[in-house]
């Protein structure tokens, strides 16, 4: 059976982003438990010249809703970043799963083809589909999302690399 691009971009979006949803609920309780003012790790960054916690989890969310909608060639729907709690943090991974959910299999047909355009920081940028989610959307999933998990056990949350995966 031949992988679809769907498979590889929305299945595998939504398997991360459940997993970095219960690394940021662990945060939380680890804030509590601690009695840790939960800012202090919505802030932490690994070094000052890297992004902070909150700035990795919008990056990440950012990628997937994004990513998906230009496979899918539809309209990116826009989200501010403006969360500045957990839980705040928690319910934007969740919206972007949801979002995520309405996307059908049938959109992303020929996507592997189709040239992809979108915006960075400094230019615009233009892809065929499959390395567009080969080269550039898993892998700055998967940093982000790696940063967010190492700066909340560089904090002393108790993670483990089973919370990075998720269950099978």
């Amino acid at each position: 059976m031949k992988l679809s691009m769907y498979q590889a971009s929305v299945s595998a979006f939504i398997r991360q982003l459940n997993n970095l949803a219960a690394i940021l609920e662990k945060g939380v309780a680890h804030a509590d438990a601690k009695k840790i003012d939960p800012k202090v790790l919505i802030n932490s960054r690994l070094f000052p010249d890297m992004f902070p916690l909150t700035r990795q989890v919008q990056i990440a969310t950012d990628t997937a809703r994004g990513g998906a909608a230009r496979l899918a060639a539809v309209e990116v729907p826009a989200q501010e970043d403006n969360e500045t709690t957990f839980a705040e943090l928690v319910t934007r991974v969740r919206k972007t799963i949801s979002y995520l959910e309405t996307l059908k299999p049938e959109q992303f047909e020929g996507s592997e083809d189709r040239t992809v355009t979108w915006q960075t920081r400094s230019s615009t940028k233009t892809m065929q589909g499959m390395p567009y989610l080969q080269n550039h959307l898993l892998p700055n999933l998967y940093f982000h999302i790696t940063t967010a998990y190492n700066i909340l056990r560089h904090s002393g949350v108790e993670l483990g690399k089973m919370d990075f995966l998720g269950k099978p």
